[in-house]
């Protein structure tokens, strides 16, 4: 799918952050856009920045975590703008709890969007890019899909769940024409840390609240929505497999492959 002119691409969680952003810079190559999130007035504020681009936009709010209202989406956005060509899995949210303290309705919560959005945002667009001949699916993990982090286990197990079920999807589009990216972003500058739901936060041995977590979040997250939807939407034109954002990401990508065992205390010493 290198030219993306012309192109209906769907997009959850567009409400914000890098959902936002990936709205403008498929427009801007042309795109119209379905766009998705459980936030109407935010939903409606990233449409009117598209609409100033001259594309067609339809609004779906919904939770990704429902399944029926997933099951409906494709023939919504079917009968909105003819065809559905790319699918962009992006909402997302967090949970700051250790695993032996963390409430089983949280771990549902996030399980729920993290990862059921993602399945029903495949299984239920799969068949009508399968049937189209041609088609591009992403789906947002993170950096933290490849490595372990401690206060995050839920968040990581989601986005962990999301690269394999990803990395299998693609394996088995191979020759169908239909593409897949999984996405691992590092730090980008969103509101998902002041949004999460917050019990305990831990850098190294220090405990932290959500005002120095969210700072400390601040200071690492270095890229913004526009370069992760840049890099993003390059991936889509260039079929890339994996798509890494950011030189933090990079760097625990590399540091995770050469030593996997050993990567968490490497980690922590870095970071004293």
């Amino acid at each position: 799918m290198k030219k993306l002119n012309g192109r209906v691409a769907v997009v959850t969680g567009a409400g914000s952050g890098i959902g936002r952003a990936l709205a403008m810079v498929l427009a801007e190559r042309g795109c119209d856009l379905a766009l998705s999130d459980i936030d109407s007035q935010a939903l409606g504020a990233t449409a009117d920045r598209v609409e100033q681009t001259g594309r067609k936009v339809s609004l779906h709010t919904l939770d990704v975590s429902d399944r029926v209202a997933m099951e409906a989406l494709p023939a919504a956005v079917l009968e909105e703008h003819g065809r559905l060509d790319i699918m962009i899995n992006n909402a997302g949210v967090a949970v700051s709890d250790l695993a032996s303290t963390i409430s089983l309705e949280d771990f549902e919560w996030i399980v729920g969007i993290n990862f059921w959005g993602v399945v029903y945002g495949t299984r239920f667009v799969l068949p009508h890019m399968l049937q189209q001949g041609e088609g591009h699916l992403v789906n947002i993990s993170s950096v933290f899909g490849l490595i372990g982090v401690p206060s995050q286990s839920a968040y990581c197990a989601t986005k962990f769940a999301v690269r394999g079920f990803t990395e299998s999807v693609r394996a088995e589009m191979g020759g169908t024409g239909v593409g897949v990216t999984s996405v691992h972003p590092g730090g980008v500058a969103t509101n998902i840390a002041r949004n999460a739901r917050f019990v305990r936060g831990y850098v190294v041995d220090e405990e932290l609240d959500q005002t120095e977590a969210v700072a400390r979040f601040d200071e690492l997250a270095r890229t913004t929505p526009e370069a992760a939807a840049e890099q993003i939407v390059a991936g889509i034109e260039r079929n890339r497999p994996r798509v890494v954002i950011g030189a933090d990401a990079r760097f625990l990508d590399r540091l995770q492959r050469l030593m996997p065992v050993r990567y968490q205390a490497v980690l922590r010493r870095l970071l004293k």
